[in-house]
């Protein structure tokens, strides 16, 4: 760690661009994700620029915009407005972007962060506006390769006020910003694709200074990882300049995850560089009542407003909470499951975090494809409860279930996997085990450990179908 990093406040704000996941782009019928497509091959006259072409505007994404306006809870003004960015890269065929500046979709409002400690962190958003992307520019044995699939791509550019102090704190904010892009379904948040990069404006200043100092800005950050290890490199870089007597100048970075290092890009441009001004062939977007009531008709409740219900309503620790409320579909999985069981919501969690996931990932499926409804796990816990089941037989009808999708019970009753309750019966098989292993009856008396090992013999010849708790009773008895 670098010397003198107590002296200092880290100082972070982010630029988010978020990619929408509508079918076209913004403003051309070109399909937006063209993420497997050959390079040049999703373009038309619009989106590559070409003399003389209209822009059309794609109403989803406003429409995308305004809902994660009111998740923000930023005012959504009645008139936004487009405006051209003037710069000259390469991959910017127009040499403009069509964007907004002072008069976007949503302004202000911001979002809480649950660290890790149980502070949240209030982060406020500064703007949040639409755009079109560029293309995508390679360098490729000495030769600089354009591919304009990407431009016209649906974006959502948000800036935070400098509210983070640390890198992880920056990675939660993206992290929680992820997650509710998905839960609000504009957006895929797929960071290997680019559907969510960021770029982090990184300064220091004294512990207790009010004041920001130059900020440098890192280009591009798309992976959790890259964000953190990135941020905290330029951190440590700025204090190492500062102790040494020097001075931070205001730089635009790249980082380089594959050598872990950052390189400097360009010195940063000012507001003033891009010349904006109102895009004329844009007409104002009005947004009236109707349009807006019509929007957030069916808007769902939020994924840390969920997060606090499940731990109040259904008693959850806060790890269950987190994890089954990172997505949507998984979220509404547990309370359907839930209501239909209506015992402790406890017991459903813990089929939910550990079996149903694990099934989603192995079999690369949503909650809703599984033949294991919610229903279904309800019945299979009911019949647990009521002991008609054990637990080894319970992840087997689990598995039945996910193959035929057939109920529980009908499984249970069809083959014969009713567990063994009766005591006789149980006692029968509980004698033949000790008799059939004097040895390990000799070694239980100085190794009581060894009651597993009973126990699961009982279980094995039972075929799974003995009530373990009778048997270990039973067993108890037998071993003195």
């Amino acid at each position: 760690m670098t010397e003198g990093i107590e002296k200092y406040e880290v100082i972070i704000g982010l630029e988010t661009h978020i990619q929408l996941n509508t079918n076209t782009k913004i403003f051309c019928s070109c399909k937006a994700d063209s993420w497997d497509d050959e390079p040049n091959t999703n373009i038309c006259p619009v989106c590559s620029g070409l003399p003389g072409v209209l822009p059309v505007l794609n109403q989803a994404v406003v429409e995308k915009a305004v809902l994660l306006s009111h998740a923000m809870d930023a005012d959504i003004p009645p008139v936004s407005f487009f405006d051209r960015k003037n710069y000259f890269y390469p991959d910017l065929p127009k040499g403009y972007q069509i964007t907004q500046y002072d008069l976007s979709v949503g302004k202000g409002g911001g979002i809480d962060i649950p660290l890790e400690d149980g502070r949240v962190r209030h982060v406020r958003i500064h703007k949040l506006h639409v755009e079109e992307d560029a293309g995508k520019t390679r360098n490729e044995r000495n030769r600089r390769l354009i591919d304009f699939n990407r431009c016209g791509v649906p974006l959502i550019e948000m800036v935070t006020e400098p509210d983070l102090r640390s890198p992880e704190e920056a990675a939660q904010y993206v992290i929680r910003l992820r997650q509710l892009v998905r839960w609000l379904g504009i957006s895929e948040g797929d960071m290997e694709k680019g559907h969510l990069r960021a770029d982090a404006n990184v300064s220091i200043r004294p512990v207790g200074a009010d004041y920001l100092n130059p900020k440098t800005e890192i280009k591009n950050l798309n992976t959790i990882d890259g964000l953190r290890t990135a941020v905290k490199a330029e951190v440590e870089r700025q204090i190492a300049e500062m102790e040494a007597g020097g001075k931070i100048e205001q730089w635009t970075l790249s980082w380089d995850e594959q050598k872990g290092e950052l390189k400097k890009m360009r010195s940063k441009e000012t507001e003033a560089d891009y010349r904006y001004f109102r895009e004329p062939d844009l007409l104002p977007v009005v947004m009236d009542d109707v349009w807006r009531e019509s929007i957030l008709l069916d808007y769902p409740e939020l994924p840390l407003e969920r997060r606090a219900r499940f731990m109040e309503t259904y008693q959850l620790p806060v790890y269950d909470a987190d994890v089954l409320t990172a997505e949507r579909p998984l979220s509404d999985y547990f309370e359907a499951a839930v209501k239909a069981y209506g015992g402790e919501p406890k017991k459903i969690s813990n089929w939910v975090m550990n079996d149903v996931m694990r099934m989603l990932n192995e079999q690369s499926l949503q909650p809703g494809e599984l033949k294991l409804t919610p229903a279904y796990l309800a019945e299979i816990q009911s019949l647990l409860d009521a002991r008609t089941i054990n637990g080894t037989t319970a992840k087997k009808v689990m598995e039945l279930v996910m193959e035929r999708g057939q109920s529980p019970r009908r499984i249970v009753e069809a083959e014969g996997l009713g567990a063994v309750s009766d005591e006789g019966a149980i006692r029968a098989i509980c004698e033949r085990v000790v008799a059939a292993n004097p040895a390990e009856v000799e070694n239980y008396k100085n190794k009581p450990t060894l009651m597993g090992w009973f126990v699961g013999q009982v279980m094995r010849e039972s075929r799974g179908k003995a009530d373990a708790k009778t048997a270990q009773e039973i067993l108890t008895q037998l071993l003195g």
